[in-house]
C-alpha cells in the first residue's frame, strides 16, 4: 500500500506549519544563522508560501520534508503540534 505521500497528500494552503515549527540548523537566504523552532522563516510570505519554492538555495531540508496524514493532520493546529512534538523528540539531550 502506498504511503500519504506516494498517494497525492498535498500541502493545506494557508498552513505553513512546517516553515514554523520545527529548527533548521543551515543557513537560509536571510537567516544566515538557520532558524529556530517556532519562528517563522523570513521566507515565508503573507499568504503562507515559500518565497524560495523551487529555487536552488531553498535548503533540502525543506524540500525534503513531504506532507503526510500524519503530520498535517485536519487543521494548522494539528500540524503545529505534531510538528513542535517531532522537534522536541528529536533535539539533542543537554
Amino acid at each position: 500500500m502506498p504511503s500519504e505521500a506516494e498517494a497525492g497528500h498535498a500541502c493545506r494552503p494557508g498552513c505553513a506549519a512546517c516553515c514554523i515549527a520545527p529548527s533548521i540548523s543551515g543557513a537560509i537566504p536571510g537567516m544566515p544563522q538557520g532558524k529556530p523552532a517556532g519562528v517563522r522563516c523570513v521566507q515565508l510570505t503573507a499568504d503562507l508560501r515559500c518565497a524560495i519554492f523551487g529555487n536552488p538555495q531553498r535548503p533540502a531540508c525543506c524540500s525534503g520534508l513531504q506532507p503526510s496524514a500524519e503530520m498535517c493532520g485536519e487543521s494548522r493546529e494539528h500540524a503545529l503540534h505534531w510538528l513542535g512534538w517531532m522537534e522536541r523528540q528529536t533535539a539533542p539531550s543537554g
